[in-house]
């Protein structure tokens, strides 16, 4: 079987595990997934959805958190961790698009990694989730399981994987694979214990490369 047969069939099983599989970040606006997105870097996204309410509370808009002072920013989401960095990363987006670009998200790859905070992880989940376009989202989940599944053959660096499995993997189907391979990570095939490989839709696939 060859790896691009290989993605086909592991693509399809997980649809079947997970057809209801997306964004685990909440968001009604382009703009709430940039912050979110950026928040939820060293931190989960169940305490990223919790704190961005208070954000959002008090700030509903992109020019209001354009116009709010970064300290004040840092102070609401600092239960996200790296609170200073972030808050400083959030205030140049939202100025950066209030500015440039009219108060909205640019839907463009390109444009949106002139974003402060926002790297190709960030920029792709944009370009996949609002906008619809093709995106492959190597976080840490998808990292190690396309290494695990010999999709990729020990490639830890994100930009390396994301070229590789663009090589594999069906434009349409690169935001969904990468959601549900987030679900499979958390469920089944985890980190911080071994993997459940007796209760994997794919464990007559997976190669079980690297770790």
């Amino acid at each position: 079987m060859t790896k691009e047969e290989l993605a086909l069939e592991i693509i399809g099983r997980l649809k079947q595990e997970y057809p209801d599989a997306g964004c685990t970040l909440d968001y009604n606006q382009a703009w709430k997934l940039l912050v979110s997105v950026r928040l939820a870097a060293q931190c989960t996204d169940a305490r990223v959805n919790v704190v961005v309410q208070g954000l959002y509370g008090k700030y509903p808009d992109v020019a209001a958190l354009a116009a709010a002072p970064v300290e004040e920013i840092e102070a609401i989401v600092r239960p996200c961790g790296l609170g200073r960095s972030k808050a400083r990363d959030i205030s140049g987006c939202m100025k950066m698009l209030q500015e440039k670009y009219g108060g909205k998200v640019p839907d463009d790859f390109n444009e949106l990694l002139k974003l402060p905070g926002v790297g190709r992880k960030s920029a792709n989940l944009i370009m996949g989730d609002v906008f619809g376009k093709p995106a492959i989202v190597t976080d840490t989940h998808c990292i190690r399981l396309v290494n695990r599944m010999g999709l990729v053959d020990n490639i830890k660096e994100p930009k390396k994987v994301e070229m590789e499995l663009w090589k594999l993997i069906p434009p349409e189907e690169g935001s969904g694979f990468c959601h549900r391979l987030v679900y499979h990570g958390r469920d089944v095939c985890t980190a911080r214990t071994s993997p459940h490989c007796e209760a994997c839709c794919i464990s007559g696939l997976c190669a079980r490369v690297g770790v």
